[in-house]
């Protein structure tokens, strides 16, 4: 059980409070640096341990600020000193004594177990653990900057857990989505100690181009993300008027009534979240800003720990291209192991089986036998390389991923689209076996290997900022309550935003380009990133296109206009066609090569079905709108609507690059 320091230690009253005395003084004890005995399981040989808390302890930062810190270690006997421990940290803005989405396990996938109850966990296994408040959040000092203080709090707070007693010299880390980002800051920062990491969806390999902004685009999801999380902020919570007039916020009319400006959002009421948001809104060039540790791992990878890492991540998530990018720059430099999980899931529920209204079916969980449960494949990873627990974790495949596909196309029980999958293994990512095949767009709808041989041949369609193309679902997290993530049939309906009746397929859409093939004489397997290049022009000197992999089922009697399932996407604001730190304005009428990098996925697809590739100029609300005027970002004032037009000819021959596996030996 967990006893509170304040109220009650274990027998060893004396030993924990002399260990806390001296941890806050930072002194070392004899005895420190002994690693715990274990037997064959793992656990230690006289464990397992009782819980010690020490909660609200104030960790001073190089500036003086003080960060909310609990720690948790093993209740000792009334020996006469305490010993040290490998110790987990995880750093976060949620609250760190309230429970985190993260932790569910497959038998309670709706339950979210209590930090406590993680901590007893570790510590029962001979782990200290430790659980911070970012700065400006919940309990700690400081003011809140999104993102740009976690590389050096990370580092100085690694620094102080190496100072204290308890430590034996060995620090993992571990946490989801912003407790992932907070890790690549620290390590991004060098931090000391650093001896196993564990990501789950996070660690921003590049924010500019996922997780804040894609493809010269700002992600809305930080706006929604904004006005949640400053209804909790102390300096809302704490003025019970502006508390109320915060929660009378009408989000889902801002989100109608786009531009917005700073003194003029839903997060107004809200300064400090106001300005962070309209500070990555408008910085749209690609400058030092963007190069800071905490959000840019990939130009910081030199100053990560030679340390064993996961990095995890799934297909209906914002950040399987910072797993994916993150695991190849430190993979080719770094001693490790290195480890890549990629999952069907939508932003953290590893422990649900499906994603949207989409299913993937009994083995997609981490359940199944190539990746075992979540909690198990944690565990084993820093008894592994913290403990020295001989359990065959470094025997285990280099790179684990979900192929979505193989089912029976049906509704399942709960009335979602049995598409089924399965988990294969590739020794490395990219995929060894991917074949970079051309698809090319014809002006006719066709979607074929041919390339097109007309001389001159084009589709135009009208792109109105007013009515943009709903997004429905994707690769989308902390959109509630405008949007949310996962595998849908593609067409319009009540509870998606933008969606108006009759609720017609995206297809039918005259904003939307659509390309099939035929239907597929073969299984086929696309594992890894879509990349798009366009030949474009329009009359505006400025506007989006984007780029839609979707698998197209045939009609059956559960869905009998068939079912488009969307896979992944990606978009580009066109004044950064040639360049993110020069960005230039088009000429109405010239025609350029536009590039679109969507975010890697895996699916088969079965013989009947189509690869169906569509094109348009909005994801909303996904990403922020072009107004088409070329004003600056996140400023507009005025909106134009856009003739937009895709070249499909002979010497400009608009494709999209798959990355088909071929089967072993052909």
């Amino acid at each position: 059980m967990v006893r509170d320091s304040r109220d009650a230690l274990p027998l060893s009253r004396r030993a924990f409070t002399k260990l806390m005395g001296v941890a806050a003084a930072g002194l070392a004890l004899p005895g420190c640096g002994s690693r715990p005995r274990v037997d064959a399981d793992g656990m230690p040989i006289d464990g397992p341990y009782d819980v010690a808390l020490r909660d609200g302890v104030m960790v001073p930062m190089r500036d003086g600020v003080r960060l909310a810190t609990d720690v948790y270690l093993p209740a000792l006997d009334d020996s006469p000193l305490p010993r040290s421990w490998p110790v987990i940290l995880e750093r976060t803005p949620y609250g760190k004594d309230r429970p985190s989405r993260s932790e569910r396990s497959l038998a309670e996938p709706n339950e979210a177990r209590s930090r406590a109850d993680v901590a007893r966990v570790f510590v029962e296994r001979g782990y200290a653990v430790v659980y911070q408040d970012v700065r400006g959040r919940y309990d700690s000092e400081g003011e809140y900057r999104k993102y740009l203080d976690d590389a050096p709090d990370g580092y100085d707070t690694c620094a102080w857990i190496l100072e204290q007693p308890w430590c034996d010299g060995q620090i993992g880390t571990m946490g989801l989505s912003y407790a992932a980002h907070t890790q690549g800051a620290l390590a991004s920062a060098g931090a000391p100690g650093v001896a196993a990491m564990f990501l789950d969806s996070g660690g921003f390999s590049n924010s500019f181009q996922g997780g804040i902004r894609q493809g010269g685009t700002f992600e809305l999801k930080q706006a929604t993300w904004a006005y949640r999380n400053a209804l909790v902020s102390p300096e809302v919570t704490g003025d019970p008027e502006l508390k109320a007039a915060m929660e009378a916020v009408d989000i889902h009319r801002w989100f109608r009534e786009m531009p917005w400006r700073p003194g003029h959002s839903p997060v107004s009421l809200a300064p400090a979240y106001e300005e962070y948001l309209f500070e990555q809104w408008t910085r749209g060039v690609f400058d030092d800003y963007w190069k800071q540790p905490g959000i840019y791992a990939i130009g910081h990878h030199d100053q990560w720990p030679d340390a064993p890492m996961v990095h995890m991540s799934s297909w209906f998530d914002p950040y399987p291209r910072t797993a994916t990018e993150n695991y190849m720059g430190l993979a080719r430099t770094k001693r490790g192991p290195i480890r890549l999980i990629l999952g069907p899931w939508t932003h953290g529920d590893r422990s649900l089986t499906y994603a949207g209204d989409v299913d993937f079916g009994p083995d997609a969980t981490l359940d199944g036998q190539l990746a075992g449960d979540f909690w198990e494949l944690r565990v084993r990873w820093f008894d592994r390389w913290l403990r020295g627990v001989d359990n065959g974790v470094d025997e285990e495949p280099t790179v684990r991923y979900f192929l979505m596909g193989g089912g029976s196309g049906f509704r399942n029980a709960e009335g979602r689209l049995d598409h089924g999958g399965r988990w294969k293994t590739t020794t490395d990512w990219p995929h060894p076996d991917a074949v970079d095949t051309l698809y090319y767009l014809h002006a006719d709808g066709d979607l074929s290997t041919e390339r097109p041989n007309e001389a001159e041949a084009s589709a135009t369609y009208r792109y109105d900022p007013r009515d943009p193309v709903p997004s429905i679902g994707g690769t989308i997290t902390s959109g509630a309550p405008i949007m949310e993530g996962g595998a849908y049939d593609q067409r319009e309906r009540a509870d998606f935003f933008g969606s108006t009746e009759p609720y017609r397929p995206l297809a039918e859409r005259d904003d939307v380009l659509v390309f099939e093939t035929e239907p597929l004489a073969t299984d086929t397997e696309v594992t890894g990133p879509l990349i798009a290049r366009l030949w474009i022009s329009s009359d505006c000197p400025d506007t989006d296109f984007t780029a839609k992999l979707l698998d197209v089922y045939p009609p059956n009697t559960d869905y009998p206009e068939g079912f488009a399932m969307n896979l992944t996407d990606g978009i580009v604001r066109c004044r950064y066609r040639d360049s993110w730190e020069e960005p230039e304005l088009m000429t109405p009428g010239s025609i350029y090569e536009v590039t679109i990098e969507a975010f890697p996925t895996s699916n088969l697809f079965q013989a009947g079905h189509r690869i169906r590739i569509d094109v348009s100029s909005s994801n909303y609300p996904h990403f922020d709108l072009n107004f088409n005027t070329g004003e600056a970002e996140g400023l507009a004032t005025r909106s134009r609507v856009a003739t937009n037009t895709v070249w499909m000819d002979e010497a400009r021959s608009s494709h999209v690059i798959l990355p088909i596996i071929a089967a072993r030996g052909e």
